[in-house]
């Protein structure tokens, strides 16, 4: 759930500060189909781990473990992106507080995303994805 609320909160800095009008600019560095394809397979891949959680079907948590493969994929994509318009950022005096979400179209919105928010994300991504093969698997299980 932390990696979820993570990168929802993510989602929703990108969408308020003009992450989709940016695309059309080519300001945004994230694309908006890896993103919201990321987004969306994270969702089905949560709703079938809580039908797992219920049904104890181990071909759900296979399934959940599968989808969370391509989510992982896109991740690293558009973390390999964030990173230098990160390091842009750091490097120029940040925007004004005062301005308006998504005002100043030269400013892509996804530097706005807390450094700490996605070391947390990432970590608990992986944390998730390790987790969930080893219950596929069956280990640790009583």
């Amino acid at each position: 759930m932390v990696t979820a609320l993570g990168g929802f909160y993510m989602l929703s800095t990108w969408i308020r500060r003009g992450g989709i009008r940016q695309q059309r600019s080519g300001t945004s560095r994230l694309p908006a189909p890896v993103l919201f394809g990321h987004f969306a397979l994270a969702a089905i891949g949560l709703v079938v781990w809580i039908g797992y959680v219920v049904a104890d079907r181990s071909a759900l948590a296979w399934t959940s473990f599968g989808l969370l493969l391509p989510v992982a994929l896109l991740g690293f994509v558009m973390l390999a992106r964030w990173i230098p318009v990160h390091r842009d950022r750091a490097g120029v005096a940040a925007p004004a507080a005062t301005t308006a979400p998504g005002a100043d179209e030269s400013v892509p919105a996804e530097p706005h995303f807390p450094v700490v928010v996605v070391l947390a994300h990432g970590l608990f991504a992986v944390v998730t994805l390790a987790l969930g093969l080893l219950t596929a698997l069956g280990i640790g299980i009583g």
